[in-house]
């Protein structure tokens, strides 16, 4: 059984998402974790529905993650800048990896 956020002590899910913050890209995660505990659509609610095989392999507790993620974030971030939509994309997906390996390697 995935133990969720709501098996997560607040003390602990607090002192976790203010260690997100030290990694590269752990801004996005963090926020991308609140939005999708208040099931927010936002960039990086998006990006972390995307990544949370990885994240939680790595320990994480993702809340349940949007439907179909990759087409999701592509389609919003086309709402605001069509022609930047692509290299957007990449980036955001770049941060989250760079965000997984450095966590990686803290852990190990």
């Amino acid at each position: 059984m995935r133990r969720g956020p709501s098996h997560v002590g607040h003390a602990y899910a607090v002192g976790v998402q203010a260690a997100l913050a030290s990694f590269p890209g752990g801004d996005l995660v963090e926020k991308g974790i609140r939005d999708l505990r208040h099931a927010q659509e936002s960039p990086e609610a998006l990006l972390v529905s995307l990544g949370r095989p990885r994240l939680e392999a790595l320990g994480l507790p993702v809340p349940a993650p949007f439907d179909a993620p990759e087409i999701r974030l592509y389609e919003l971030l086309a709402r605001d800048e069509p022609d930047a939509a692509h290299g957007r994309y990449n980036a955001l997906v770049r941060r989250l990896v760079s965000f997984e390996r450095a966590f990686a390697c803290a852990g190990s």
